[in-house]
């Protein structure tokens, strides 16, 4: 009989030649147990998506309760179904009064595709600016703003009139225009390695936007619901967005995203075509309710009072010659090294450890440390000494 690992490699379609190779049978928490009892401290949060941590009983009871109701029961947005509606208005009560108008998706890059959609609809324009380094998903439109040429070279050709620019270069701003429909930036860049924009250029780049009639697009798939210390990332800036990507820590585990803007930019979603986005399976009323649930939990507990201590203990700990620069903001942090060889070697190890930290999409000589917000100094304290131990004997 073939082996889980032997069917995984045989019936499962594959992302890379070298796969983790982990099976993993239980999660509790910030740690993962393979099928040896060996328990895992998770670094990356499943990459940025159990802020609660694994199996939050929160999230649990709330998916439980909703399993006895009903599951998916029609398309999105024709039916009144309370997951969607009370998770909505939970969200509205906590973001800016403009936005207001929350389109639930399955995943960050549908939230993505929306919003493209959504700014060239509501400007009739077709320019999108986007960022060197920038990452937003990878279906076609997602993919055409991913600011990374050797993951896009053989999908070509992509969407149209795309402009690229760099992060914290107030020059770059002048290619903003009155034919740019949207620019489109990662709050913080996460894929780039865990890139933290400056004040003053966030704030040149939405009066530019604001000056051109240009759409602000932020993503916060990564940066949302309580990983930076802050809710949402773009409250660290004192900007608000035109439309606001959420995803990943939005369900406590659950797949959802959504893309938020004004009832006046949404509502033209309706007509010319009518359904001008439709989803089938967008706003799950399970994921819905896990959602609510994430949500209401990381207010109620407070989780985010504590993400900068947390943040300083690890950048205290954190020093060693080889370790170049630790970078981020929260709970969202990287750990510059040398080369990738280095990143790769010191990863499998840590694993071999029990401290699962991974690499970046487009930054593949640093490592990336994302965990739950509710990991204790304790734990903190032995991902630190695990990572240093694996650098020095390496």
């Amino acid at each position: 009989m073939l082996s889980h690992k032997q069917l995984f490699l045989l019936n499962t379609a594959q992302t890379s030649d070298f796969p983790r190779l982990l099976e993993i049978e239980k999660a509790e928490g910030c740690y993962l147990y393979d099928t040896q009892e060996k328990k895992y401290l998770d670094l990356v949060s499943g990459f940025a998506v159990s802020n609660l941590g694994h199996r939050h009983k929160n999230v649990i009871d709330a998916i439980k309760n909703q399993l006895d109701k009903y599951l998916h029961i029609t398309v999105y947005g024709e039916y009144i179904q309370a997951p969607q509606v009370l998770f909505a208005q939970k969200l509205n009560s906590v973001l800016p009064d403009s936005l207001s108008s929350i389109y639930f998706t399955n995943s960050g890059t549908e939230a993505t595709e929306g919003a493209l959609k959504l700014a060239k609809k509501f400007t009739n324009r077709s320019n999108i600016v986007s960022f060197h380094h920038a990452y937003h998903g990878s279906t076609h439109g997602a993919l055409s703003v991913m600011g990374n040429e050797y993951y896009k070279q053989a999908y070509r050709p992509l969407l149209p009139d795309i402009t690229f620019i760099h992060l914290n270069n107030f020059s770059d701003l002048e290619l903003i225009t009155q034919e740019t429909a949207a620019v489109i930036l990662e709050t913080i860049q996460g894929e780039a390695g865990v890139r933290v924009p400056h004040q003053a250029y966030l704030s040149a780049l939405r009066q530019k936007c604001t000056e051109t009639g240009t759409v602000l697009i932020l993503d916060e798939i990564q940066t949302g619901f309580g990983r930076t210390g802050k809710l949402f990332a773009f409250e660290h800036f004192n900007i608000i967005p035109d439309i606001l990507l959420l995803a990943k820590g939005m369900g406590g585990g659950m797949p959802i995203g959504a893309f938020i803007s004004s009832k006046e930019m949404m509502d033209v979603l309706k007509e010319n075509p009518i359904l001008g986005h439709i989803t089938t399976f967008g706003g799950h009323p399970v994921s819905c309710a896990a959602g609510l649930a994430t949500l209401n939990t990381i207010l109620d507990d407070k989780l985010m009072d504590k993400v900068f201590e947390k943040e300083q203990l690890f950048r205290t700990l954190l020093v060693h010659p080889k370790i170049k620069e630790v970078r981020g903001m929260g709970l969202m942090l990287s750990i510059q090294l040398d080369n990738f060889n280095q990143v790769e070697e010191i990863s499998k190890k840590c694993v071999d450890a029990g401290v699962i930290i991974d690499w970046f999409l487009h930054c593949d000589d640093a490592m990336r440390i994302a965990p739950p917000l509710i990991i204790t100094e304790e734990e903190i304290r032995f991902a630190c000494k695990v990572i240093l131990d694996t650098i020095s004997n390496t």
